[in-house]
């Protein structure tokens, strides 16, 4: 008799877990279909309200992209502003410096023209004026005349 006792505790046993896995299958099952059915009903919501929130969203771009734009466009405009008046002064420093190159490189061909017996801008304009005067009939005698005359007077 011990026997049959060992069966219906197991089969209470079995069919007490067996109770408690159905229960929980249905509940799988109920909840399951829940999210299922919240689903659907966000689906048919923003299918509803879908295009208002569309629009919504597009006015909303509209005025950040406007407002970006703005911004962007202020910050170039004060960057090349900046590049502007660094490039103005970039351009006045090289032309000093190409001044005073051009000065020295003056100076020096000058002094070494000087230096070979080459005569320079100035000298050349006092044979100029002096062969102007000659030309003028010589009115003024020039102190090589008066030496020669003296000379010639001897």
């Amino acid at each position: 008799m011990a026997k049959p006792k060992l069966k219906s505790a197991a089969k209470k046993a079995t069919s007490h877990a067996g109770g408690d896995a159905r229960h929980l299958g249905k509940s799988v099952i109920d909840s399951a279909q829940q999210i299922w059915l919240a689903g659907l009903g966000a689906f048919a919501k923003a299918q509803q309200e879908g295009s208002k929130l569309f629009e919504a969203l597009v006015k909303e771009g509209t005025s950040l992209e406007a407002k970006t734009r703005k911004f962007t466009q202020s910050k170039v405009d004060e960057a090349r502003g900046n590049v502007e008046s660094t490039l103005g002064q970039v351009r006045e420093r090289s032309q000093e410096t190409w001044d005073k190159l051009e000065k020295v490189f003056e100076d020096r061909v000058s002094r070494s023209l000087k230096r070979l017996g080459i005569p320079g801008q100035a000298d050349i304009k006092r044979l100029e004026a002096r062969i102007d005067e000659l030309a003028r009939g010589g009115k003024k005698q020039s102190p090589v005349r008066k030496v020669a005359a003296k000379r010639g007077a001897k």
